[in-house]
């Protein structure tokens, strides 16, 4: 099926007069900002069907919490479901979503969306398998998910929430209306941890801060980047090569742990550079690591031939407080990982507003509704893997400039 016969496949199945019908797969940490965001959904009528996990207690526990059915099975929740929010951990992405896929379903796909997550044994190690191997099986698992793409009347959503943010999303305007080149594009997001007890683990997170963190400023270069192209002439500006390095910080014998940061991982990184070469000659500066103290550290600069911006996404100065005593704030949400509420803060008065949740689940749905493609693609998706994946393969070479692949269907 093309795609614009697809697009007028959905259209016609997604029409304004019934809702459309969103299954979360997934009860943790994720599904429940998804939840959320599609609580502010506005372009379109939307219900969530339910949800599946194969965990029936927690699935239960978020369903009665929200007033939403349980569902026992996955077959069951796709079949209940226009689109299916993959919200779980990445080494089941693409099982799930070609099952929603084959079942004519769209999907949306939570960060990051696939990898390699080793080969299955007790003994896996992710500080010693081949890179190159582990390239290789990531962008076969990605030409899968494509493939099952192109053969369904479904579409995938990729949920970079960066994409959608409002400061890179009036970049995209600057760029187009401006015809800007964008010459360097430096970026970082930083944390001092993870929410999840397994980041860590490169069987269940597929890397490390790489690949968890900077997975989020590396997809809105590339996606400025694509942005250039189209104004210019219809065609993304792609990347071709990386070159990376990466740190084990806190599990080395020589840092001194003063217990703020986490030092509970096993076998990824806490610390990954990547510098990232286009094919038209220009670049980007990717930084992501668990080291930040004070709080989330999340932008992306914009050196263009024509202006100079600065895409802050967390923290931003829209409203800061200060707090004399730690416990009066105890009951008050301020910003992300931040270490105290005592003193000066820069309190988000609506974090998720800033980072892109609701606006990338609000556009995401306009897309399902009106039939058209979304600026968070399959192609952005996998272009973000391959570079990931490449950049891993640069880092074991000690930073030697690696090709990256293109997954292309059809």
């Amino acid at each position: 099926m093309t795609a614009p016969q697809k697009q007028q496949s959905q259209q016609g199945t997604a029409s304004h007069t019934a809702p459309i019908r969103a299954g979360l797969v997934g009860s943790g940490f994720a599904s429940k900002f998804h939840y959320e965001a599609l609580r502010r959904v506005y372009d379109a009528r939307v219900t969530v069907s339910g949800v599946y996990s194969p965990t029936g207690e927690r699935r239960d526990a978020f369903a009665a919490e929200r007033g939403i059915r349980s569902f026992d099975s996955l077959e069951a929740l796709i079949d209940a479901s226009d689109v299916l929010h993959i919200n779980t951990p990445p080494a089941t992405h693409e099982a799930v979503t070609v099952a929603a896929l084959k079942a004519g379903k769209s999907c949306i796909i939570e960060k990051p969306f696939t990898g390699y997550f080793g080969d299955g044994s007790e003994s896996f190690d992710g500080r010693s398998f081949s890179r190159e191997a582990g390239l290789a099986a990531a962008m076969d698992s990605v030409r899968r998910m494509l493939e099952a793409e192109a053969a369904s009347s479904g579409t995938i959503y990729y949920a970079e929430n960066w994409v959608y943010a409002p400061a890179i999303q009036k970049e995209r305007e600057v760029i187009e209306k401006t015809g800007a080149q964008v010459l360097w594009l430096h970026g970082e997001e930083s944390h001092s941890g993870s929410h999840s007890k397994y980041y860590g683990i490169w069987s269940h997170s597929g890397g490390g801060s790489i690949m968890g963190k900077g997975v989020h400023p590396l997809t809105a270069a590339l996606y400025l980047k694509a942005v250039e192209g189209r104004a210019r002439n219809g065609v993304p500006i792609r990347p071709v090569a990386v070159s990376a390095r990466t740190h084990a910080v806190t599990t080395a014998g020589w840092f001194r742990d003063e217990g703020h940061l986490r030092t509970s991982y096993t076998d990824i990184e806490d610390f990954g550079g990547m510098h990232v070469v286009f094919e038209d000659g220009t670049f980007a500066d990717i930084f992501a690591c668990e080291l930040a103290l004070g709080g989330v550290h999340n932008w992306l600069g914009v050196y263009a031939n024509n202006h100079r911006a600065t895409c802050r996404i967390n923290p931003n100065n829209s409203f800061e407080t200060y707090n004399p005593r730690e416990e009066n704030f105890r009951d008050i949400y301020t910003v992300e990982k931040i270490d105290t509420k005592q003193g000066w803060t820069f309190t988000s008065p609506d974090e998720d507003w800033f980072t892109g949740y609701q606006h990338e689940m609000n556009a995401f749905y306009r897309s399902v509704a009106e039939g058209t493609p979304p600026e968070s693609d399959s192609r952005l998706a996998a272009d973000t893997t391959a570079v990931v994946y490449a950049a891993y393969v640069s880092a074991a070479d000690k930073g030697r400039e690696a090709a990256v692949p293109r997954a292309e269907v059809g």
